[in-house]
């Protein structure tokens, strides 16, 4: 029986040129999509789905620029909320009316882009949207390889940036957690489920930046001698460890943002009523 795992040389430039990957010449030629007998398939299936619905749902978030405050609440998409047509108390209004942006598409750009440009979100959406690969040991459609270093994809460098910025972000959803601590006429030394809710938000938020890659370079880059620094090998260390669950962190963070929204969504619009504990 013939092997097909024999290579098949190729000494033309141009095919050289272009093909990579699996595909390079030299390497086997085998019929099938892909040896594997797994249902290797499931898992960018469920990344596209994750990624559909609650990019969907955030989407109808940010444009339909209403219910997203009852106070002490106020939803992580419309905070700060930077425009003249906030609902009263609930905004800072340094841009005034920006018909017909909504505050909270002024807002999105920055977590969205940190989102969009983070290392575990490009290899689940790079699977699930672009087949590029779909999954380890399954080739990707096309012939060549260009990686990150041409536009577009070369803007995924400025992921650093989004890091820095959000974390500004995280510090404004930590101060709304907090005021939800107030009951509805501003008395503080009240909680309820959406204050809860809101305190769980911030905290994974949290948690997302400092498991972040940039986080580890942030806090532990740049060093030559670790024991020169302690305190930095200390962070660089914890970092270290939260970004060990960095891709489950990234999960439910982004589907609690949504849930988050959702709930003060439901309590604003008197679908349901926020149970108060004390």
């Amino acid at each position: 029986m013939a092997d097909v795992r024999q290579p098949v040389r190729e000494s033309s430039p141009a095919s050289r040129r272009g093909a990579a990957g699996v595909r390079a010449p030299g390497r086997a030629r085998i019929g099938k999509l892909t040896l594997r007998t797994d249902p290797w398939w499931r898992t960018p299936l469920a990344y596209g789905l994750t990624l559909g619905i609650v990019g969907l749902y955030l989407l109808y978030a940010v444009f339909i620029n209403k219910d997203y405050y009852w106070e002490p609440y106020i939803s992580p998409m419309y905070s700060p909320c930077l425009t003249a047509n906030c609902v009263a108390n609930s905004g800072w209004g340094w841009f005034g009316s920006i018909d017909p942006v909504t505050p909270a598409l002024i807002i999105i750009i920055f977590p969205a882009g940190l989102r969009a440009t983070c290392y575990y979100y490009r290899k689940a959406y790079y699977r699930s949207f672009f087949l590029s690969p779909p999954a380890c040991a399954v080739p990707e459609p096309r012939n060549g390889y260009k990686g990150e270093s041409k536009f577009p994809l070369i803007v995924q460098n400025v992921h650093r940036y989004f890091f820095y910025i959000t974390l500004i972000f995280n510090a404004i959803l930590t101060y709304d957690a907090v005021i939800a601590f107030r009951d509805h006429q501003g008395n503080w030394g009240h909680m309820g489920l959406g204050t809860l809710v809101l305190i769980v938000n911030a905290a994974l938020l949290w948690l997302y930046n400092l498991s972040c890659h940039s986080c580890r370079h942030a806090v532990g880059g740049r060093l030559r001698h670790f024991s020169k620094h302690p305190v930095r090998y200390w962070m660089w260390s914890q970092a270290t460890r939260l970004n060990a669950k960095h891709a489950q962190i990234a999960w439910a963070s982004l589907v609690f943002v949504a849930l988050t929204d959702l709930y003060v969504r439901l309590v604003a619009s008197g679908t349901i009523t926020d149970p108060r504990f004390f």
